[in-house]
């Protein structure tokens, strides 16, 4: 006997529709590492942390991050295949 096609479960196996706009949610990280940084400056402000020996290397991450964010950019508004 065949099984009946209500109990079968079928697939598509074709591409699924993207959405083209979902690289720049990848960006969303730049702010919030603003929104960090902002925080931390705010908290030391208040507490009277020194922020003497986390500038330079927080200089060096800001300079890696600009250039991530440089690249990410690139990417996100990359062509896609589909166009």
């Amino acid at each position: 006997m065949e099984p009946i096609d209500t109990d079968l479960e079928y697939t598509t196996s074709g591409s699924r529709e993207l959405n083209f706009r979902s690289r720049f949610n990848w960006l969303y990280i730049i702010p919030t590492l603003g929104l960090i940084w902002l925080a931390y400056i705010i908290a030391a402000v208040v507490f009277q942390w020194p922020v003497s020996g986390i500038v330079d290397p927080l200089m060096v991450f800001m300079l890696v991050v600009f250039f991530a964010f440089v690249i990410l950019l690139f990417w996100a508004m990359a062509p896609k295949e589909n166009r």
